[in-house]
């Protein structure tokens, strides 16, 4: 009977191989989940851009501070009054998104770099940073 299995130093060069494998591959899928939120905000952001540019062409502005991105989905009752303000509001499902750290995006109009500035302050929750 000729028995045929691993020797002890196969087994573990084996184990060896696979815990370097794992060292490499286990990083890069635990960073997926926070490429994949920073590309929601991007795609969120483009959307409510979007909805504020369709508010400006109804109504000749963009909404102000202080009525916020609430605008988009309830007329305004403060500031200047939209003249237009079309029926169902600008942002699908009636509601402004969080961002996807469950935050609100902050809106300034006028903005400090363009008509606007809208802005999610990402994981940490605080200005500036990378995320």
């Amino acid at each position: 009977m000729n028995q045929r299995g691993f020797t002890l130093i196969e087994l573990m060069v084996v184990i060896v191989i696979l815990g370097i494998l794992a060292g490499l591959i286990i990083p890069r899928i635990m960073g997926r989940p926070e490429e994949a939120r920073r590309m929601k905000a991007r795609v969120q952001i483009e959307s409510i851009e979007t909805a504020l540019k369709l508010y400006k062409l109804d109504n000749g502005s963009y909404p102000s501070t202080e009525q916020g991105l609430e605008a988009l989905v309830e007329a305004p009752s403060v500031g200047q009054l939209p003249r237009a303000w079309r029926d169902g509001g600008y942002l699908e499902k009636g509601r402004v998104p969080k961002d996807p750290w469950d935050s609100e995006f902050i809106y300034l109009s006028p903005g400090v770099n363009s008509d606007f500035d809208l802005i999610s302050y990402g994981a940490d929750g605080e200005p500036g940073g990378e995320d």
